[in-house]
């Protein structure tokens, strides 16, 4: 009988050392991009019923206007029908809108105001 050296085991096909580099992934860094918050305008519309005064008190109080420049929006709300009184975040658009419809109601008037992307 011839006699037979047994050889090595043979390593598995499937198995992968860690010091050949395969199955690595290198990832790349992007600078992240970030788009500002879009912007909303708060605007008041014109009725035949709220005072004027009202209006320039709601516009001082609410959107920390002067007397003069509330007095200009509150004209340009009575001849064209509506006036932007600021642009704003969204947030701070819509809580805006809420606090002069608030005001409006409980002191009775019909003013409407409301927010549109700008």
């Amino acid at each position: 009988m011839p006699s037979r050296t047994p050889k090595p085991p043979a390593s598995p096909p499937s198995v992968i050392r860690p010091d050949q580099g395969e199955g690595s992934v290198v990832a790349e860094r992007k600078a992240a991009k970030t788009k500002p918050p879009r912007m909303y305008q708060v605007v008041m519309l014109n009725d035949d019923f709220t005072p004027m005064e009202f209006v320039v008190m709601v516009l001082q109080e609410y959107f920390r206007l002067d007397l003069e420049a509330a007095t200009l929006i509150m004209l340009k709300i009575h001849h064209e029908g509506r006036a932007v009184c600021g642009v704003f975040s969204k947030d701070v658009a819509a809580t805006k809108v809420e606090l002069v419809l608030a005001a409006a109601r409980r002191s009775g008037h019909p003013l409407q105001c409301i927010m549109e992307a700008a």
